[in-house]
């Protein structure tokens, strides 16, 4: 049986390559690079170079121009002979033969990095059938580049038969096998997931959403008093964790997810629909920025927009900016308060920015959950809108709760 693994990354070295379009500057490219050295060196493997190029629109051969690929091969084969090959755009299997063909390098591309991130970092039986599913879907018209090896069984000159394409059909086939039993399987246990939220009674539930690596889990452990496994690395958490917590007299659940990326790959959303749910389901959304982060404004709007294509958008939600002990303006965002700063900004003065604006209608508080700071005014805003999503669905308990606010 073809096994995914078998071709996971296997490199210690990379060289990544950028496209600029006419929809987003180099600095956003650079920006976008410095995820991707992010991502490789979550996998293992160091960037040792990066390549950009500025076209009007993706090359269908390379990707990239073919003089632009004789620079990379040229300075790989001088600098980095045996690194491989990372591009910040999903390839198609045309574009990735042919740049192997050339290169004699692995060529990977963004989508497929993830997939193999998110295979080392699955560790229950739940989400490792949601990754091999999505890596599955991914090898599928990728197999003819996988498997070079049945090119030599292939039928004589003029011919489309011959062994090595009924190998390839029969590995096609495997695969396709492979993809429908995980599928029913997922199904089964969307059941079980299901019924397990059923189950849990009338709850309000509240659930963390956010980029990758903002500290949601750092988050988690602090509101529920829970130890969630919080590591800075993108993806530390696959599986959903699901906590009560009892803020006040008022007890709640609280759902920690697998954070969202820019270009998250449409294998892994679709493949992840069961821990999705979690965040579908919920009856209101902590999304958590990392405000000291470059692109936090970008990365904000790539979470909202995700929202809406699971399903889950417009619901009531509190945005959470954290790490303000990190925060310090770019030197040329327009948006300064002040001349360049070294010290920490007030909360009176991140309350007047334009960062508190670009919520809409929803609710904005700035915290620093490493440090604790702001975080009881946290838990009273989050007491407010859990009580008030309570006694709308449940009005004739209202004399049951207290009038008056209290921290456990």
């Amino acid at each position: 049986m073809i096994d995914p693994q078998e071709n996971g990354i296997s490199a210690e070295q990379a060289v990544l390559i950028g496209l600029v379009t006419g929809r987003q500057s180099a600095a956003q490219v650079e920006g976008y690079l410095d995820e991707l050295a992010f991502l490789a060196d979550t996998a293992g493997i160091a960037t040792v170079k990066r390549f950009m190029q500025k076209l009007p629109r993706p090359d269908g051969k390379y990707h990239i121009g073919s003089g632009k690929l004789a620079e990379v091969k040229a300075w790989m084969g001088a600098n980095a002979p045996h690194a491989c090959v990372i591009f910040d755009d999903e390839l198609t299997p045309a574009q990735q033969r042919n740049l192997e063909k050339e290169l004699k390098l692995p060529v990977l591309d963004r989508p497929r990095l993830i997939l193999d991130i998110f295979a080392s970092r699955a560790r229950t039986a739940h989400a490792k059938t949601q990754v091999e599913l999505a890596q599955y879907e991914y090898m599928l018209p990728r197999l003819t580049k996988l498997w070079t090896h049945l090119e030599r069984q292939r039928g004589g000159t003029g011919t489309r038969g011959g062994a090595g394409e009924k190998e390839i059909e029969t590995d096609r086939r495997l695969v396709r096998d492979r993809i429908s039993l995980l599928k029913a399987q997922l199904k089964d246990i969307d059941r079980q997931k299901a019924t397990q939220r059923g189950n849990r009674g009338k709850l309000v539930r509240v659930a963390l959403v956010g980029y990758t690596n903002v500290g949601k889990s750092t988050l988690m452990n602090l509101l529920s008093k829970s130890d969630v496994f919080a590591e800075n690395k993108l993806f530390a958490t696959l599986d959903t964790t699901v906590r009560k917590v009892v803020l006040g007299n008022l007890p709640f659940l609280l759902s920690d997810t697998v954070g969202f990326i820019r270009k998250l790959p449409h294998q892994l959303i679709e493949s992840f629909k069961s821990t999705l749910d979690e965040t579908r389901e919920a009856d209101l959304l902590l999304h958590v920025v990392d405000i000291s982060h470059p692109q936090f404004e970008s990365q904000y709007h790539t979470v909202r927009q995700t929202l809406e294509e699971i399903g889950a958008g417009g619901k009531p939600t509190i945005v959470v900016f954290n790490k303000i002990d990190a925060y310090r303006p770019a030197p040329h965002d327009p948006h300064d308060l002040a001349p360049k700063r070294e010290d920490q900004f007030t909360l009176d003065e991140l309350e007047r920015t334009w960062m508190a604006r670009i919520t809409g209608e929803d609710k904005a508080i700035f915290i620093s959950a490493i440090r604790k700071d702001n975080i009881d005014a946290l838990r009273k805003l989050m007491y407010d809108k859990v009580k008030e999503i309570h006694l709308a669905r449940y009005p004739y308990e209202k004399d049951l709760l207290w009038q008056e606010w209290a921290v456990e």
